[in-house]
């Protein structure tokens, strides 16, 4: 009787073990992809807005993808955001990081829980193993072109307003990093090196306060579009000139459409280029399953306000 028993346990167990993966591979076999998506928030800046639409429109549910996103500017609220993902059991985790530190933990459990995970926009610190690849800017080469025009310029000094973004971020360290050299070697001089957050209105009160101490300066570094405007708003409302032919060079990031005719009209002197453009070259790595490169660059350049045209800005300039 008792060996009865326990066969009819055993029997029930097996079954409902049986049951239960039969559900598991039904799911799986839906053709669904889950994808949890972190990323900074669309209201960020211009770049941010564009790249938000691009994943958004690559990853629809028409095309078979069961998209969850999380957007914060910041780090412990993306980790928190990305445990969740993994805890939810989806199938790829899309991460534009805040900041480049802090991610070893949840990748790692990412990683155990067979869950790949696809970096774009910025890099992290982090074992490659951690991550199926990277589809980024070069943030250093950035800074580097930015950095390099500049000296090209042949200013008789420089004398640099430097308008931070969002600190730690792989944009921040990178677009920092060439100009940081150049204060280092003394060709030129920190007025004020200040973060702004991304903020156009952060920026404008960072010049308002330097032509307030009287200090003179006459180049303006900003790590993005938004805070660049913010600056030029400051030095309208001071009266002071900028841009071709003006007495402070103006310099931003991201080449938003509004940004590149500021420098046609030879408003601002200098705008580098960052693509927002990653959404399809990951959907293609994720159909495929082919990993060409664990880190694949996005092609980008610098735009100057002498040699810039409205092709140009067609071609290469983001939004309206």
């Amino acid at each position: 009787m008792k060996k009865s028993v326990v066969f009819a346990v055993a029997l029930m167990c097996v079954a409902s073990l049986f049951i239960s993966c039969s559900k598991k591979s039904a799911k799986k076999g839906d053709g669904t992809i889950k994808i949890g998506i972190v990323n900074n928030p669309p209201s960020e800046s211009g770049y941010r807005a564009a790249n938000v639409k691009d994943f958004e429109t690559v990853f629809t549910a028409a095309k078979g993808y069961d998209v969850k996103s999380f957007y914060s500017l910041k780090n412990d609220e993306q980790l928190n955001a990305a445990s969740q993902f993994i805890t939810e059991g989806v199938d790829y985790i899309l991460l534009s990081a805040a900041a480049t530190d802090g991610w070893d933990a949840v990748l790692k459990k990412a990683q155990k829980a067979g869950i790949k995970v696809f970096l774009f926009d910025r890099m992290i610190n982090v074992s490659e193993d951690l991550y199926e690849a990277a589809v980024v800017s070069d943030m250093a080469k950035e800074g580097d072109t930015a950095v390099s025009w500049l000296k090209a310029q042949n200013l008789s000094e420089y004398n640099v307003i430097h308008i931070q973004g969002a600190m730690g971020s792989d944009a921040q360290i990178g677009r920092t990093g060439a100009l940081d050299a150049e204060f280092a070697k003394g060709t030129m001089k920190k007025v004020v090196q200040q973060t702004a957050t991304w903020d156009e209105a952060e920026a404008k009160k960072i010049v308002e306060s330097v032509i307030n101490s009287g200090e003179d300066f006459n180049v303006i570094y900003a790590e993005n579009d938004g805070m660049a405007k913010g600056a030029v708003a400051a030095l309208d409302e001071a009266g002071i000139t900028h841009g071709v032919n003006g007495k402070v060079v103006v310099m931003g990031f991201d080449c938003n459409k509004w940004a590149l005719r500021e420098l046609l009209a030879g408003n601002w002197n200098y705008d580098g280029q960052c693509s927002p453009f990653q959404a399809s070259v990951i959907e293609n790595m994720i159909k495929s399953g082919n990993v060409p490169s664990k880190k694949i660059i996005s092609e980008e350049k610098g735009f100057d306000a002498k040699k810039i045209t409205q092709s140009d800005i067609d071609t290469y300039g983001l939004g309206d």
